[in-house]
């Protein structure tokens, strides 16, 4: 069980968008990076394709993993942990104990 998924309220812990909260798109975790909507968003060219025109286009690049931490629900970043409730393994917020 990963402690990042997707849909996850995360902010960034480092970087050049230090402070900032985002939903995580996507999870890559062979690489341990996860893609952050509005974060670490970077200029690319893009190629004429059917469905997109040619030209430059703002995109989010991955980051990883040790530099988001999950929002608690008082907005401040927290570690997660693991607990088994009702034979279930769940992840738990530690800042609050909170399930997740």
């Amino acid at each position: 069980m990963q402690k990042i998924r997707k849909g996850d309220k995360v902010v960034m812990l480092a970087g050049k968008d230090k402070g900032r909260t985002g939903e995580v798109l996507q999870v890559l975790p062979k690489e341990d990076r996860a893609v952050v909507r509005g974060i670490n968003v970077v200029k690319r060219h893009q190629r004429q394709t059917q469905s997109q025109e040619a030209g430059i286009i703002n995109k989010e690049a991955a980051v990883h993993l040790s530099n988001v931490a999950i929002v608690d629900k008082d907005g401040k970043p927290t570690r997660v942990g693991f607990k088994v409730v009702d034979g279930k393994k769940v992840r738990v917020a530690k800042r609050s104990g909170e399930v997740i």
